[in-house]
């Protein structure tokens, strides 16, 4: 089963802040990453490259280079943004909120069968719901 991490949880893992992350949660991350079934989607790479550019997070390097070094860890792989997804987050059942974002994460895992890793508690109650599978984070 893939695992895909949500922007935070992305970030979290690339800095190796571990301590934002459950030990659980930290054992699955690093077991799909040994596996080679971590993800990332592409809208993360937008997210960060609009806090960063906002000042919301500081990455100690050029953004583009910190992307290219975050997506090169062992075992990750990068999702696209296929025209299926596109549609697929404007048309998931139950209630999400509407964060474009979190709704192309939702999607992401929904169409790859991914578990995605977050710790957003919207998206936890939507997995709650049933509609995605979802690893929380929390510690």
């Amino acid at each position: 089963m893939n695992l895909l991490l949500d922007t935070h949880a992305w970030l979290w893992f690339a800095l190796g802040d571990a301590s934002r992350i459950s030990p659980h949660a930290r054992e699955e991350i690093e077991s799909a990453s040994r596996e080679g079934r971590l993800a990332v989607s592409v809208i993360s790479v937008w997210e960060i490259a609009m806090l960063e550019a906002k000042g919301r997070i500081a990455l100690g390097i050029p953004c583009e280079k910190w992307v290219e070094s975050a997506l090169s860890l062992p075992g990750l792989r990068l999702i696209d943004l296929d025209p299926g997804i596109a549609v697929a987050s404007s048309r998931l059942p139950g209630e999400i909120h509407v964060d474009p974002a979190d709704r192309i994460l939702a999607a992401t895992a929904r169409s790859k069968n991914a578990v995605l890793a977050t710790a957003d508690l919207r998206l936890i109650e939507y997995g709650k719901s049933g509609y995605v599978r979802v690893l929380d984070l929390r510690v």
